[in-house]
């Protein structure tokens, strides 16, 4: 009984063991199906939700007229964003070989690393490894802090959950490319291959690309700017893995690692730099005027093509350069435009940015002097009244105004005068003030404020004697605009910097438009440019500097006390160069003679490539032999002769010397005997310089 007693007591045991077992069993599964059920759920719910919003920056760039970057915008993250096909495979291999290797055949989370991890530190008692895979690295830039909390973690796996889900293997692999920092500003391998190397991402070798897969394991530890020994021994490693897993032979590796690297110096700010007036200049206009926001233009890699010649500008800075004694502390400023499109091809607005940020080429406060006087005389020829062969006596003159209330009494340089009468051509060569103040009252004060105003001047000034030379402050931008619209047959090109802004996908956010005025007859602006080629050539102010301009010029200088200019221009290029004090210390005669220099130094080298160019004649102009004396047109056997150009209809009609019809037909036939004489001379002078 007693063995009956026990073997039913163990069939007892052993049913309430398997019920028990059944009972865990149904729970084990319910459990099992609750976490599939939760996990499905919690999966189909990421896969509904949207990822937050990702403020990753991007490096706005300034490009010149040839598309070549000559600055960026950035507010502390230096990144401009590439496609995948964009970069150096080495560099993605390296990147994944130190950061990633299995990031092809995991879904976000690398279970096998994460396990190798948890051997190795659990070995060495220390964290030596982690097992961050780089869709985890990514979704921590992108959304998160770097706190140490487990909320963080928690978040971290969702949304690297998230990033799996919505994008592709090699979409993820772009977005970490574009975003990992690479140190000393620069994030994404974009902006690192430019701030180390100096080239795109795409032309990467292998040497550069393992190089830079180490740095932002720790970029100040890795940094070869740094610590060039922890940069090559990071380097080291990353080329030993890719050759472990056969990406690159070890014979590759090695070769790589040997190879010596030409690293880009390392800067100490934007400060300075290539056309730095003209950087500061953009993004005034382009903030300004064309109301771009500033945070588009710092953080939304916009790209900003604009007007500027590479060539003209090392030309403008090196001739500012080159223009003064190492210890001066003069000012000086450049700027260089287009006539025919406005483009602004080169600006200088001081002599060091460095130490001073103020752009000269904008300042209103600089009396232009008898740089101003063609405005005067391109009234005069306009209205009618003059021509070429007007003449006024240069001698010491006491003009009144304002009904007979007022004297004003001009002098020329250093009480210089001619003390006979002078034509035009004369006085514009020798920059005489007497006949500039004769003409000005002829012409009428107002309507050379008028004209100034059609020219592009917008500088404040007042109808009386003194503004034929130069009394009311003018900033060189305007100068230059206005003797602009004078080379371009009277036709005024707005002045432009910016030619087109797009966004980072190419759509074009601003597009300028030609903006285009006949403001001036042709045939008036060509009179006046013919007579303003006098000033370059013998016993004109700047004749000294002529055999330094190898082509066709026309222009104006002009000295006050405290002030020099030359203005000038040729078909390509007008442009406007002061110098002198901001103080408005007065300036020597060695001083003001340093501004003819800097002109014909600019123009020789910014036009070096371009065979020169006679300004192009237009209708209604007509050239003849006059006799300066007589002001009459000069026949054959006239002694002393002139090859002037007029307006049709205001040229001379007399003849001078014997009446026959050799004699009328030579002096009437003006553009034949241009042809044959002044042409020719003048071209074959030219390119003999």
């Amino acid at each position: 009984k007693k063995k009956l007693r026990n073997e039913r007591l163990r069939r007892e045991n052993r049913l309430a063991l398997m019920a028990r077992a059944q009972r865990w069993l149904k729970l084990a599964g319910l459990g099992a199906a609750l976490f599939v059920a939760l996990l499905l759920g919690g999966l189909l719910y990421l896969r509904s939700q949207a990822l937050p919003a990702a403020t990753v920056s991007q490096t706005s760039q300034l490009l010149d007229i040839r598309g070549n970057v000559i600055d960026t915008f950035h507010t502390g993250e230096n990144r401009s964003s590439v496609p995948l096909s964009e970069i150096s495979p080495y560099a993605v291999q390296a990147t994944l070989a130190i950061e990633d290797k299995r990031f092809y055949k995991h879904f976000g989370f690398d279970m096998r690393g994460m396990a190798r991890a948890v051997l190795v530190n659990v070995e060495s008692l220390s964290k030596r490894q982690g097992a961050s895979t780089l869709t985890q690295q990514l979704a921590r830039n992108l959304y998160l802090t770097h706190a140490r909390t487990w909320t963080r973690k928690l978040r971290e796996a969702a949304y690297t959950a998230k990033l799996e889900m919505s994008y592709s293997k090699d979409e993820i692999l772009t977005l970490y490319m574009n975003q990992i920092y690479y140190g000393h500003g620069a994030y994404g391998i974009e902006a690192a291959a430019q701030r180390y190397f100096g080239k795109k991402a795409a032309e990467l070798s292998l040497a550069e690309g393992a190089m830079l897969a180490g740095v932002p394991k720790g970029p100040k530890y890795y940094s070869p700017y740094l610590n060039m020994k922890n940069a090559k021994d990071r380097q080291r490693i990353i080329l030993n893995e890719m050759a472990a897993g056969g990406v690159i032979t070890k014979a590759e590796a090695d070769a790589a690692f040997q190879e010596v690297l030409a690293f880009k110096p390392a800067s100490g700010g934007d400060m300075g730099g290539f056309a730095p007036f003209f950087r500061d200049y953009v993004r005034q206009v382009a903030i300004e005027r064309i109301g771009i926001e500033e945070l588009l233009l710092n953080e939304g890699g916009i790209r900003i093509y604009t007007t500027l010649d590479p060539e003209a500008q090392r030309a403008a800075e090196a001739a500012i350069r080159d223009g003064f004694p190492s210890d001066s502390e003069q000012q000086a400023a450049l700027i260089a435009v287009d006539p025919r499109t406005g483009y602004i091809k080169a600006m200088v607005g001081g002599r060091d940015y460095k130490a001073n940020q103020y752009n000269r080429v904008f300042a209103k406060t600089r009396q232009p002097g008898s740089s101003f006087k063609p405005v005067v005389y391109l009234t005069a020829l306009e209205s009618g009244g003059m021509t070429p062969l007007t003449k006024f006596k240069s001698e010491p003159t006491v003009f009144t105004y304002d009904e007979g209330r007022k004297t004003y009494e001009p002098r020329n340089y250093n009480d210089k005068y001619a003390n006979e009468e002078i034509d035009m051509r004369q006085a514009i060569a020798s920059s005489d003030n007497i006949y500039a103040v004769n003409t000005v009252m002829a012409a009428g004060p107002d309507k050379v404020i008028e004209m100034a105003r059609r020219l592009g001047i917008e500088s404040p000034m007042k109808p009386v004697p003194s503004l034929a030379l130069g009394t009311f402050p003018v900033s060189p931008f305007e100068m230059a605009s206005a003797f602009g619209t004078i080379a371009n047959a009277g036709v005024r090109a707005e002045p432009t910097a910016i030619v087109r802004i797009e966004d980072r996908n190419g759509r074009i956010l601003y597009e300028a438009e030609r903006s285009e005025k006949r403001v001036v007859d042709a045939a008036h602006a060509y009179v006046l440019t013919r007579l303003m080629q006098s000033v370059f050539e013998p016993g004109g102010t700047a004749s000294r500097v002529a055999a330094m301009i190898k082509r066709p010029v026309a222009g104006k200088t002009g000295t006050t006390a405290n002030d020099a200019w030359l203005v000038g221009y040729t078909p390509e290029l007008a442009v406007a160069v002061w110098v002198g004090y901001d103080k408005n210390r007065s300036i020597t005669p060695v001083e003001a003679h340093r501004a003819a220099p800097i002109f014909a130094g600019f123009m020789d080298q910014a036009l070096a490539a371009v065979p020169p160019k006679l300004f192009p004649m237009p209708e209604g102009v007509i050239s003849l032999f006059v006799d300066p004396g007589t002001g009459k047109a000069a026949a054959a056997s006239c002694p002393n002769r002139r090859l002037e150009t007029f307006v049709a209809g205001t040229e001379p009609t007399e003849i001078c010397g014997e009446h026959d019809d050799a004699a009328d037909g030579e002096a009437r036939d003006g553009a034949a005997a241009r042809e044959r004489e002044s042409w020719w001379a003048d071209l074959k002078r030219w390119w003999q310089r």
